[in-house]
């Protein structure tokens, strides 16, 4: 295995477990905050936090990029945070998990159909091979039911899609742009429509610091927004640069085996086929990330 081979892995294995750890952070970040506060709050927290420790990536930045930086943004952003903060009033992490693994295929399309960029037929059975563990795994947890309204299905569909959308678009618009800049770059933009959002929520009015619930559930969101937003955002703009956009998004496919970690530590058992299920899934992202025989 390459240097470069061993990074991706390094990369996926790090953004699993971000991101993995961001559905119960999103849960108990809802217990005393509203899906608008929940949203609003966690791109201004990430925006600050960007802003002290990013400025100076900004420079050299031109006018083009700048217009896909902000689309980046709003993309793969802006929306996705309202729409999973929204969408897990109602439906169980596990579903979430299941739905946002939708991603790669979205991706495979987009790429191949809109930005015309090539696909091995390895990369589609791995994708496929990924889509089918990561279902297996999360049905194999007992406490999961697909009984759930279809709006708020709907919402993670959309934002798989606009996840989808974000890598292809990164890939070929912002691909010599730093991971710093992109990332405080989004951030930027989108926190003023945040901001604005937030004022409407009542979440400026003194009662609402009187709340145990709230400060409970901010501290979750200060988690979230650094690790899952921050962090996460940073890495994945890196890892979109040096991986095929389809590798980077089967990130989404490992998120749920980390989802089950988290049942285990608070108690839950893992049996048998859901260890099989997980070999299966990374059994789908090896083929995504196989490089092609070279041909004689």
């Amino acid at each position: 295995m390459t240097v470069v081979q061993q990074k991706k892995w390094v990369y996926l294995v790090v953004l699993t477990l971000i991101w993995g750890s961001s559905y119960i952070l999103i849960k108990k970040s809802l217990i005393g905050l509203s899906p608008l506060q929940l949203g609003s709050i966690r791109i201004l927290i990430s925006t600050a936090i960007l802003l002290l420790i990013g400025f100076s990536s900004l420079k050299g930045l031109t006018k083009e990029q700048w217009k896909w930086i902000t689309v980046t943004g709003f993309i793969g952003t802006f929306f996705p945070s309202f729409f999973f903060a929204f969408a897990q009033t109602k439906i169980d992490s596990g579903v979430a998990a299941i739905l946002n693994s939708l991603t790669p295929m979205a991706t495979l399309f987009f790429g191949f159909f809109f930005f015309q960029f090539s696909i091995q037929k390895r990369q589609i059975w791995g994708v496929l091979i990924g889509f089918v563990g990561s279902i297996w795994l999360v049905m194999e947890d007992s406490s999961i039911t697909l009984d759930q309204n279809l709006f708020y299905v709907g919402l993670i569909f959309t934002a798989s899609l606009c996840y989808a959308l974000n890598v292809n678009i990164l890939k070929r618009h912002l691909q010599d742009v730093s991971a710093m800049a992109i990332a405080l770059g989004n951030f930027i933009f989108i926190s003023i429509p945040a901001l604005i959002i937030l004022s409407f929520t009542g979440f400026f009015k003194a009662e609402v610091y009187h709340s145990s619930e709230v400060w409970e559930s901010f501290k979750y969101l200060l988690l979230l927004s650094f690790f899952g937003t921050v962090i996460g955002k940073i890495m994945f703009n890196k890892f979109i640069q040096f991986a095929s956009p389809v590798f980077a998004s089967s990130v989404t496919y490992t998120l749920p085996i980390v989802a089950i970690g988290w049942g285990v530590l608070d108690g839950e058992t893992i049996n048998f086929w859901q260890l099989v299920a997980a070999g299966l899934i990374l059994y789908g992202v090896s083929l995504v990330n196989k490089k092609a025989p070279k041909q004689p």
